[in-house]
């Protein structure tokens, strides 16, 4: 039984994960293929740049 009067905890950074997560879900279920990198970043905004590994 939950307590009476509301003494629910949120985490932000767990709600905005969740958030971010559901995005990503919905844009991959959108996509006809797979996500590119580019694609997820845009998708969680992300604004760093890539750079192509040296091999």
């Amino acid at each position: 039984m939950a307590p009476v009067g509301g003494t629910a905890v949120q985490d932000h950074v767990a709600l905005a994960e969740i958030e971010l997560c559901g995005e990503l879900i919905i844009a991959a279920s959108a996509a006809d293929e797979r996500l590119s990198l580019e694609s997820i970043d845009q998708v969680l905004r992300v604004a760093e740049e890539r750079t192509p590994a040296d091999g």
